[in-house]
């Protein structure tokens, strides 16, 4: 067809395949200068919050606090042009650095590994678009993680804000240890972690208390809401900025009460493939050994990073009406982990407290990201040793008002009200998680399974009396429940006191059968018990019938006609017959 005259040829747009593997092609041709303003804002106030998490994140997961910096950066560039949810931001957490302390052992080549291997497990099931798996993992199971995780953290931290050193990581001698020592506490610490526990827990409760400002008020209230709100927003870097002061000042007077963070390595780190072995004093440790070391965490990571992102994407596309892909959010992550890899980063994932500092700042597009990022870099660059001031008290009262929240006691009551039975996946995972985080997890789906299982293999089934006997089963039909479904009609039907009638089978709920529920059904039109019996005592004469009416014709037509006839006949209806009545 011709074109009208003087008419402009248009471009095609990208394919839709590209526009699905690449998310950032839908909203960077309408983006507006409005929408850097409110991305701006939101990257900025998501960047203070996040290196002074990143520095006390680094403590959970036992490695050195750079890591936590190297770790916060490349998630915010990659998912900014592969992630479907405009709120979300990833970087290391709670969750996931309790998770590398567990598989890393506190050595930075392990966690810088265990990265890269978990962005390839991500980046495959991706592609396979296996992202329905984590519809197995139960919300019982992730309350019970997430409320142990919030307790073991948490009580790691007491540690530094008491000031004790050389205390155990593991959960229970870990709190033997803190007991038993509490008599050591450093005064300085112990106050000043305190403190900063209550600042933050004030500016926590002023942000939710706070109404928001009317475009209608005076310009002085609109300022003074926005500092309110900024104040509360950067709550954890105006805590520990303010905690650096204070210990800085004690070291120029030529005291020092705090344990302080120490150095940090100035400076951005080198783009380089992760190491595939590791230097030890006995020799080197080669990559099929770390792999072996690592194991069930390659799977454990990549999961729970993957259910942490898309629960939090959820929630808030939920929540600001948009929606999001599974697939497309691992294969975000296992890019955001490979490459983060490469700057020397430990697995990363979503993160609840920064993406709700993120929408509530009002971010339009997953490029405030970029902002973060950059605010990283920035203090890799010029700022590392201003952090060398930081009390470990401070940041690990920043720890512990992060991860409080975490722990949920309503879910316990909630599901005692609902059904009492996902009390058990419940609390399988949240005493095992204390033992072994992998245990926990993996003892929780595995009950949550058999749970699963054992529904299906025995569904509810309403069996009424009356003139038929009428089964009605309440859910679809599949072979475990083949036995459950023959006892209730042969209960009923084939009891001693039941006169011989139909079964009526209503599948008005039942919208799949497999084979072997076919067979089943087959074979239990052929139960007779009383017919078993008579065929396995080997009765002589003993003759079956499909009815009583082919019984009778049979009969009827014998030689002789009334002649001698079998001493005994058994039909299909349930009835054994003597040949004396029929004739």
């Amino acid at each position: 067809m011709a074109a009208a005259a003087g008419a402009r040829p248009s471009c095609p747009g990208p394919g839709p395949w590209l526009r699905a593997r690449l998310p950032a092609l839908r909203w960077l041709p309408r983006y507006s200068l409005g929408w850097l303003q409110l991305d701006a804002m939101a990257g900025l106030s998501v960047g203070l919050a996040v290196v002074p998490q990143a520095l006390a994140y680094a403590e959970v997961a036992g490695l050195p606090p750079q890591y936590g910096l190297y770790s916060s950066f490349m998630g915010c560039f990659v998912y900014c042009f592969l992630g479907t949810a405009k709120d979300v931001t990833l970087g290391p957490t709670a969750i996931m650095s309790l998770l590398v302390s567990s598989y890393a052992f506190h050595e930075p080549v392990y966690a810088v590994l265990l990265a890269f291997l978990s962005g390839c497990v991500q980046l495959a099931m991706g592609l396979l678009r296996l992202g329905f798996l984590l519809d197995f993992i139960s919300c019982p199971v992730i309350k019970g993680f997430t409320s142990a995780a919030s307790i073991t953290i948490s009580f790691n931290q007491v540690k530094n804000i008491l000031g004790l050193r050389r205390i155990p990581r593991q959960f229970f001698p870990q709190v033997y240890e803190t007991l038993r020592r509490v008599g050591e506490t450093r005064a300085g610490d112990a106050v000043l972690g305190l403190a900063c526990l209550a600042a933050l827990a004030g500016l926590r409760a002023m942000k939710s208390r706070l109404p928001r400002a009317a475009r209608a008020e005076p310009l002085a209230a609109r300022v003074s809401y926005l500092i309110v709100w900024t104040s509360a927003t950067a709550r954890n870097a105006l805590v520990v900025l303010f905690a650096g002061l204070v210990a800085y000042s004690f070291q120029v007077m030529g005291s020092q009460p705090f344990t302080l963070t120490g150095s940090i390595p100035r400076g951005l780190p080198a783009f380089r493939l992760p190491c595939f072995s590791m230097a030890a004093p006995n020799g080197t440790v080669p990559f099929g050994t770390m792999v072996e070391d690592m194991g069930v965490g390659l799977a454990v990571v990549p999961l729970m990073g993957l259910l942490e992102t898309v629960a939090i994407a959820k929630a808030f596309a939920s929540q600001n009406d948009y929606r999001i892909d599974p697939n497309q959010e691992l294969l975000a992550m296992g890019c955001a982990n490979v490459l983060g890899s490469f700057v020397s980063a430990y697995p990363v994932t979503g993160s609840f407290g920064r993406t709700a500092v993120n929408a509530q700042s009002g971010v339009c597009t997953p490029a405030g990201g970029l902002v973060t990022g950059a605010v990283v870099l920035l203090s890799l660059a010029y700022l590392t040793s201003l952090f060398y001031y930081i009390p470990k008290a401070a940041l690990a009262a920043v720890i512990i008002s992060a991860v409080v929240p975490m722990f949920d006691a309503g879910i316990f009551r909630t599901l005692w009200r609902v059904k009492r039975l996902d009390l058990v996946p419940l609390c399988v995972t949240f005493l095992l998680c204390f033992w072994e985080i992998q245990y926990g997890i993996v003892a929780g789906v595995l009950v949550s399974g058999i749970l699963l299982l054992y529904s299906i293999a025995r569904p509810p089934i309403k069996v009424s009396e009356g003139d038929v006997l009428l089964v009605q089963p309440g859910s679809s039909l599949h072979f475990p429940a083949v036995e459950c479904l023959r006892d209730a009609v042969c209960s009923r039907a084939l009891a001693a006191a039941s006169p011989p009638r139909s079964v009526v089978l209503d599948c008005r709920h039942v919208s799949s059968v497999d084979y072997t529920v076919v067979a089943g059904l087959a074979e239990l039109l052929r139960e007779d018990p009383v017919r078993q019996v008579l065929l396995s005592a080997g009765l002589e004469g003993f003759q079956h019938f499909p009815s009583r009416e082919e019984a009778e014709r049979c009969i009827g037509a014998a030689p002789g006609g009334g002649g001698a006839a079998p001493p005994f006949t058994s039909s299909r209806e349930g009835s054994l017959l003597p040949t004396g009545l029929i004739q």
